[in-house]
């Protein structure tokens, strides 16, 4: 068990990154990792020939099922994208590289994919995973695997431009949550939170050593309004390619905070201590 474990977090990173491009959300991908986890130790490890393949195929279906089954998304007819003309003017040498246009909007464009779509261009484009691997994951043939990211590209690249405005929006959001955190500011931080908000914190995050759940726009208004002094050291950042928050502990990320939102209101917000999580974060400070 101890050399599987091990075996495992060797992946662990990748896995993450896989789950957090495919779900958009810091803590879906981590239940989705947990879940690979839980499978494999149902699985025996010893009839696995490239663990690496498995355990991305594996957490790929995880995520394929979560986007599936969430309400606000329905998959479009797949007989539809096959019914398009062919795309004489993409590169298959350039399949696996994801175009530079796509920049910061990246995730906020893949929200706009249904899931197969999703899933091809994530694991092809991002990951290198080839085709052939891709398909039976979302019942196609590998030149319709092909074509779904193909098609998934031509749609991240021709909407990144108009997401960049959400983005910037989204900045502006975090940028007053800090200023109104760093001031205790109760009733700013009202303004900016969804009614129906909810933060998850890890246990690295909190006193007590306990994950921390909060849901509700006053309860989570108050505690970030009594957190002024962490706030003060908390700079804006890029995490995983979104805006977030970093607080750094002699120059190294001791807590991140990756947000979502709501009709432009904060809806989501996840703070993240583990040093294991950290590690497996892209961030990017905002000057």
């Amino acid at each position: 068990m101890d050399r599987l474990t091990e075996r495992f977090e060797e992946h662990r990173v990748r896995l993450r990154a896989v789950a957090y491009r495919m779900l958009g959300s810091a803590s879906e991908a981590e239940d989705a990792v947990q879940d690979t986890w839980l499978r494999l130790n149902r699985t025996d490890a010893a009839e696995i020939e490239n663990l690496g393949g498995w355990l991305t195929t594996v957490v790929a279906r995880v995520c394929l099922n979560v986007l599936r089954s969430r309400d606000h998304r329905r998959e479009e007819p797949l007989d539809a994208a096959f019914s398009e003309p062919a795309d004489s003017t993409v590169d298959p040498a350039a399949d696996a590289v994801l175009a530079d246009s796509v920049g910061l909007a990246m995730l906020v464009v893949l929200d706009t994919l249904a899931p197969a779509e999703r899933l091809a261009f994530v694991l092809h484009d991002m990951f290198a995973v080839p085709f052939d691997e891709i398909a039976p994951l979302i019942d196609r043939t590998p030149a319709a695997a092909r074509q779904l990211a193909s098609r998934a590209r031509r749609r991240v690249q021709g909407r990144s431009t108009a997401a960049e405005p959400d983005l910037a929006r989204r900045r502006q959001v975090v940028d007053a949550y800090l200023t109104a955190a760093r001031g205790g500011d109760f009733a700013a931080l009202l303004e900016l939170l969804h009614p129906d908000v909810v933060l998850r914190a890890d246990k690295a995050a909190g006193p007590s050593r306990e994950p921390i759940f909060l849901r509700g726009a006053s309860v989570v208004a108050r505690g970030a309004a009594a957190a002024s002094v962490r706030a003060a050291v908390t700079q804006l950042a890029l995490v995983n390619g979104g805006i977030g928050l970093v607080m750094a502990d002699e120059g190294r990320p001791s807590v991140v905070l990756a947000f979502a939102f709501v009709d432009g209101k904060i809806s989501e917000i996840d703070v993240i201590a583990d040093r294991e999580r950290l590690r497996g974060l892209d961030l990017v400070m905002v000057d």
